[in-house]
């Protein structure tokens, strides 16, 4: 509770109102907002919030935050009638040229979670959402109470809140912090997206290390160029965000990283350039980090993928910088679990148990992941050759979405694997039929320029069908991946969402090769 004598130093601006309305809790959606609560009235894209405030405050809410133009709007639509003029008279309203600036620290202050729990984020292209739970299963493994907030779903001691985007909006994070230390949570586990950072949604979260995986194309369709991309992320690397970071230095970009951060910089790696080097043989799951102090923690990837290992080694490096001793985390390296849905997820099957366990030879290997970009399409099929007679990659590309990468997608796909079935992603409002004709177009690349790999090339619109054609007609020593949507639960065309999980998808198929199930039939 606080204030708004209390906020104006967080926010200076100008205040209409009693300045000792106190309030309970803030938010920018007039769908959640109570009396009690700050509504924050925002300019958006299309509308300013503070049309719908007005309603708001007919139906109690009386704490605004907004700018010039929002007060303007607010007092206009009730000046007209008496009854409205009293009520705009009980309102206290703070007035700030950004309000979106402001919220974070707003919330924060709100809350009273400037300093709780303590806080591990993880940013770059690809890796996010898998080093936050392996960071979380060596916390756990530790006997730490836990939170995790990322793409998949937000965890808090336990209990799962599914997650709408990679970080919520300002003030729901400080709401969750809060939650968080109600339930005695002690460390939270965080991805921090582009997004997020470019749109103040963690303003007023102090990390206590910040850690870097990588950058590749994505999302070029909100930040326009790798550059600005780039600089999105390094916003973390500030004082303002962090005390501490670790950065992976495994291509240019974690390089530039490691010059642009402006707080004390750990630089992980395989090679001599790096403060703390792995050492580690390819295909293997067990590797060693060696630190700069001479000490070696012995550590195990739970997760298939020489990738993964680099992700296992951050999550540690990460632990270790926030002040857990080496030798604990040495303790529980090659024994601490972590399973995250959709991430090079082995996908078993539903048939018949008795056939499945007396013929297992029957089936092809199929693995669920999110790799949506060229970067991590390539390291997911590379990692899956060595113990892959055959390669299948089932995949398309996201609608109304990062255009650019699409070609590198085909590019990708076809130098690694053997077949391609290509099919559609979440094509959303954009021609399906488009997006496929520019993945294929740097297929087509790849195989006229002699540098590809892939010797069977099928285009099945349907996903379902690709998942199930891909099942169907795959060799039994065959690997299978169904890559793109991982974890998602729905399949969005046009503008219409319908239930679809991969994972169910592809549980199903390989049913069906056993004699079970219909297609589409979820075994839990």
């Amino acid at each position: 509770m606080m204030r708004f004598s209390q906020l104006l130093p967080i926010a200076p601006g100008t205040l209409h109102g009693d300045p000792e309305t106190e309030v309970t809790g803030v938010s920018h959606d007039s769908r959640a907002v109570s009396p009690g609560q700050l509504y924050a009235a925002l300019p958006g894209a299309n509308v300013h919030g503070a049309k719908f405030a007005p309603d708001l405050i007919r139906a109690g809410v009386n704490a605004i935050l907004t700018d010039d133009a929002g007060w303007q709007l607010i007092s206009d639509s009730l000046s007209t009638d008496e009854s409205d003029r009293e009520l705009l008279a009980g309102v206290t309203a703070l007035i700030v040229e950004a309000p979106r600036a402001v919220l974070g620290f707003v919330s924060a202050a709100v809350y009273g979670t400037t300093s709780v729990p303590d806080l591990i984020g993880v940013t770059g292209t690809n890796g996010k959402t898998t080093t936050t739970y392996l960071a979380d299963g060596m916390l756990a493994a530790l006997g730490h109470r836990t939170a995790v907030i990322g793409t998949v779903a937000i965890l808090i001691a336990g209990d799962t809140v599914p997650s709408v985007r990679t970080t919520p909006e300002a003030p729901e994070l400080h709401a969750l912090f809060a939650k968080m230390r109600a339930a005695e949570v002690d460390t939270c586990s965080m991805e921090v997206s582009s997004h997020a950072l470019s749109q103040h949604r963690v303003d007023g979260a102090h990390f206590n290390v910040a850690g870097f995986t990588n950058l590749s194309q994505d999302h070029l369709d909100f930040h326009n160029t790798m550059e600005e991309y780039f600089e999105a992320k390094a916003q973390l690397f500030t004082r303002t965000f962090s005390d501490k970071a670790v950065i992976v230095i495994e291509d240019e970009w974690g390089e530039r990283m490691t010059e642009a951060a402006q707080v004390p910089v750990r630089t992980l790696g395989r090679d001599d350039r790096s403060q703390w080097r792995i050492e580690h043989t390819p295909g293997e799951a067990d590797f060693v980090l060696h630190l700069d102090d001479g000490q070696s923690i012995r550590l195990r990837s739970p997760l298939p993928g020489d990738f993964n290992v680099t992700n296992t080694a951050l999550a540690a490096s990460m632990l270790i910088e926030s002040g857990i001793p080496a030798a604990e985390i040495d303790a529980i390296g090659r024994s601490f679990v972590a399973t995250v849905p959709g991430r090079m997820e082995i996908i078993d099957v539903s048939g018949p148990r008795a056939l499945e366990e007396s013929h297992p030879e029957l089936l092809p290997r199929a693995i669920v992941d999110y790799s949506h970009t060229p970067d991590a399409i390539a390291k997911a099929l590379a990692t899956l050759h060595a113990d892959s007679d055959e390669l299948i990659i089932v995949f398309g590309a996201g609608g109304d979405r990062d255009r650019g990468k699409r070609f590198g997608m085909g590019q990708a796909a076809a130098r690694e694997a053997d077949v391609i079935v290509l099919t559609d992603d979440n094509p959303r409002t954009e021609d399906p039929d488009t997006i496929r004709a520019a993945i294929r177009q740097g297929i087509d690349a790849e195989v006229d320029a002699g540098r590809a790999r892939v010797k069977k090339i099928i285009e099945v619109p349907d996903r379902g069908a690709a998942i199930d054609e891909a099942i169907a007609e795959a060799d039994p020593r065959a690997t299978v991946l169904i890559a793109g949507k991982g974890h998602e639960t729905g399949q969005t065309v046009g503008t219409t969402v319908t239930d679809f999980d991969d994972r169910a998808r592809t549980r199903s198929a390989l049913s069906m090769r056993l004699g079970g199930e219909q297609p589409g039939k979820v075994h839990r």
